[in-house]
């Protein structure tokens, strides 16, 4: 190569830039071939009047882009590979730098934005369904990754079955069989993206535009969004300390069709109230009566804490109708994000073809690692010990309510699940909300959970996620945001 270089002098940018830009373009006109030898920093330096660490930074660009080698002893030569090159602008106008438009060219079908609230960074956060991730067996699950991988990496890495890895599906359906008096086999399971997948998916599955389906009020948010995104017209139906008023909901059925019921039975989202054995029954037998689905979200089945459990509403459907959601997010993670569906198997097909078009497939290497958690007993010991934990939690968060707001608030002290439902007295809790969030220390109010938008004076603390001090801490704070 001649030391002639064609360097823009209008450019911007450092001069050693320049510099390898101009060799760069030597290459890529085919001035200068694969392997040819480049001049020696000095002599280079010397022919373009520059310093010699001007044309050392320039090689150096060029080595770090592909375009040069350098040979030790040997001098610099251009790369045999050269760097693909940058695609050629087929809209002059459009230009490199352009950027994504900020506007769109086309109408967009009108949706709701979710509603995402979030606690400011370093807030002491009362949410009920939020485990301490502090205390996630994070060393038993890694073990278990790495042990999944070396048994089998290869074949995990690729694609298999919709419905999840047989292996888990099979760990879930003893799991239900055993302690939730569902008899299901794995035929019966589908592992999804958390329960919110599975709800998803029971939506796309159940719903045509129009068809009304029912929920509590108050409830859940995320699920009536994932059943109006399908289409579905929502009818609220009232909740008491008996959980969902099925008298009312057959009232509803004398009304009008309803393709579909969504409840929370177990701990009721969010008063955690549990449905009373009769309403259990009279669902059931309405379901099968006027043949709707009963969407059934058991989310924190593992955490009761007083007395024996309440089985699910699956656990006594003999005509088919319960579509049966539950998590392992809340044993575990919700990072992890691992749900599941207990179903009729012809129902389970649907909702894997329609997953196969959004996800494909769930994570196979998590999936096969949590099942071994789950075979070899892991998993049950966690429980066991969050179960113990949270119970305490729940009784400290109790007992620190009554010693520092006394009579401003009336506890219903749940029986399980990780939040409890509070009364305020005298106090607007929307008011008290927003006072609390600026002294660090969030929760959620009644008004949050209403399908109408209607205001209550409950709110909803959430304990399992704090200790006993923070939990304490936490409510200090929300006496001296009170007027």
């Amino acid at each position: 190569m001649d030391a002639v270089l064609d360097i823009d002098s209008q450019a911007q940018g450092p001069l050693f830039l320049r510099i390898a830009h101009a060799v760069a373009q030597d290459v890529t006109r085919g001035r200068l071939r694969p392997g040819a030898r480049l001049p020696g920093s000095r002599s280079l330096a010397r022919s373009l009047g520059v310093h010699r660490n001007t044309v050392v930074a320039a090689y150096a660009e060029l080595a770090a882009e592909g375009w040069v080698e350098a040979r030790a002893g040997g001098g610099t030569f251009v790369s045999r590979e050269l760097p693909e090159p940058r695609p050629r602008p087929f809209a002059r106008r459009a230009g490199p730098r352009a950027g994504v438009p900020a506007a769109l060219g086309f109408d967009l079908a009108a949706a709701p934005a979710p509603d995402v609230e979030a606690p400011p960074p370093g807030a002491l956060a009362l949410w009920g369904g939020v485990p301490d991730l502090r205390l996630v067996p994070h060393a038993a699950l890694a073990r278990a990754y790495r042990r999944a991988m070396r048994r089998a990496g290869p074949r995990l890495l690729g694609y298999s079955d919709a419905r999840g890895q047989p292996e888990l599906r099979a760990a879930i359906a003893a799991r239900v069989s055993g302690q939730r008096g569902i008899a299901a086999g794995p035929e019966a399971v589908i592992v999804t993206r958390g329960s919110q997948m599975a709800i998803d998916l029971a939506a796309r599955a159940l719903v045509s535009p129009g068809q009304a389906v029912a929920i509590e009020e108050l409830g859940y948010r995320p699920a009536w969004g994932a059943l109006e995104r399908a289409g579905a017209e929502l009818v609220p139906v009232r909740v008491d300390r008996g959980g969902l008023d099925t008298g009312e909901l057959a009232r509803l059925c004398q009304r009008r069709p309803l393709r579909a019921v969504y409840v929370t039975p177990h701990h009721h989202y969010p008063t955690a109230v549990a449905m009373a054995p009769p309403r259990r029954l009279e669902l059931l037998e309405l379901a099968a009566r006027h043949r709707f689905a009963v969407i059934e979200d058991d989310y924190d089945h593992e955490f009761h804490y007083d007395g024996r459990p309440i089985l699910p509403l699956a656990s006594a459907d003999t005509a088919g109708v319960v579509i049966y959601i539950g998590t392992l997010s809340k044993i575990l993670a919700p990072g992890l994000r691992l749900g599941f569906a207990v179903a009729p198997p012809a129902l389970i097909e649907r909702l894997a073809a329609d997953r196969y078009l959004v996800d494909r497939q769930g994570d196979r290497v998590l999936e096969a690692a949590v099942a071994e958690l789950m075979d070899d007993g892991e998993l049950s010991q966690h429980v066991r010990r969050m179960r113990t934990l949270y119970r305490e939690r729940r009784d400290a968060l109790v007992a620190s309510l009554r010693a520092r707001l006394g009579r401003r608030i009336e506890i219903d002290v749940p029986r399980g699940g990780m939040a409890l439902w509070a009364r305020a007295r005298g106090v607007d809790v929307a008011a008290w909300k927003r006072r609390s969030l600026e002294r660090g220390v969030a929760f959620l109010v009644a008004r949050d959970f209403s399908y109408r938008g209607r205001a209550g004076p409950h709110l909803r603390l959430g304990f399992a996620g704090l200790d006993p001090a923070e939990l304490d801490e936490a409510v200090r704070r929300m006496a001296a945001a009170l007027p």
